[in-house]
């Protein structure tokens, strides 16, 4: 249920509103930032909605009362109709412009992520991707660095500018990840981690869930608003490959899902075409569509030599690939009436 109220209605009138959601027993969530103020109810309120309703409806300033009949209250695009614009460093999310962000799967050594990064920022990436901690299928997998990962992250910010991006695998590692951190990423096999997101959602910092496998839109969607019921609306929804029948790629890129997130959801969403495609070759081409669907934003790996790397080589761009993949994307973008941020 969201409440919106009056324009321009005083702070009292809002107070009193949040008393009385409050009274009945539910917890009230204002969106920050609009000229019209919103306020989300957040619990349980089927058996008698239209009876709250009703009274909430009549409280002085209320302009109207909406009933959203999703799971997922806060990320609905009934919460508010403007898209939400995320701020990172100097780099804006979720407006005009499409935002290109890269860097290798997992962080191996200081040579190797320096040389990506300044690569990253020549050829116009705004983001550096980057793994300290690592998810493997296999446990003699390459793990990532660990700590010394994230201070390298750090270096190569401080040296080109760039905001990193990178994943947090356990709330055990939150205080730590967050020291270095402008992005959390949370992957696909953490999406549903619900303890973990609840802890972010707590942060102050932008989160970028990547949907799993196998979920349905509508589940990532509930999963973005674990983080957001607790006060965290710096969320980014990432389409990164589905399970299907075929097995030609490494997942099925789900490219429906761009402009359907567009219309349910006012978050950016971010699309990952290395790991829907996993193959060099058809990145580039996946990573356009995105674009022409309406992605916010494309993710992807860049490693200087993608045949030595300790993860995930097979999809990942040599410098030169990934620089003229931005070039296309640039084209694609103004095609579309954006702009490249």
């Amino acid at each position: 249920m969201v409440i919106i109220m009056q324009q321009g209605a005083p702070r009292a009138q809002v107070d009193d509103v949040v008393a009385v959601i409050e009274r009945e027993g539910f917890r009230a969530f204002e969106n920050p930032g609009v000229e019209r103020k919103v306020i989300a109810v957040l619990g349980v309120v089927d058996s008698q909605k239209m009876e709250i309703s009703h009274r909430l409806e009549s409280l002085d300033g209320v302009e109207r009362v909406t009933i959203i009949s999703e799971p997922y209250k806060l990320s609905s695009r009934n919460y508010t109709a403007d898209n939400t614009v995320i701020r990172v460093g100097g780099v804006e999310i979720g407006g005009n412009d499409v935002v290109v962000m890269g860097g290798p799967c997992s962080v191996e050594s200081r040579e190797q992520l320096l040389e990506t990064a300044h690569a990253v920022k020549n050829a116009g990436g705004r983001l550096l991707r980057g793994g300290a901690f690592k998810p493997r299928t296999s446990p003699y997998s390459f793990q990532g660095l660990g700590e010394e990962g994230l201070k390298l992250l750090a270096e190569a910010r401080e040296a080109t500018g760039l905001p990193i991006v990178t994943e947090i695998l356990d709330p055990f590692d939150l205080p730590l990840v967050a020291e270095y951190a402008d992005v959390f990423q949370v992957g696909a096999r953490n999406m549903s981690n619900f303890r973990l997101l609840e802890l972010l959602g707590r942060t102050d910092k932008p989160v970028l869930l990547k949907r799993g496998p196998c979920a349905k839109l509508r589940e990532m969607l509930q999963a973005a608003e674990y983080i957001m019921k607790d006060g965290n609306h710096q969320v980014m929804l990432c389409e990164r490959g589905i399970v299907t029948f075929d097995d030609a790629t490494r997942n099925t890129t789900d490219i429906n899902a761009i402009p359907v997130l567009k219309q349910w959801s006012h978050l950016p969403v971010i699309l990952d075409p290395s790991h829907s495609v996993g193959y060099t070759r058809w990145i580039p081409a996946i990573a356009r569509a995105g674009v022409a669907a309406g992605a916010d934003g494309i993710i992807l790996e860049v490693h200087p030599n993608p045949s030595r790397a300790l993860s995930d080589g097979g999809q990942s761009l040599r410098p030169e690939q990934f620089s003229k993949v931005v070039g296309e994307l640039r084209a694609v973008a103004g095609a579309v009436g954006r702009g490249l941020a």
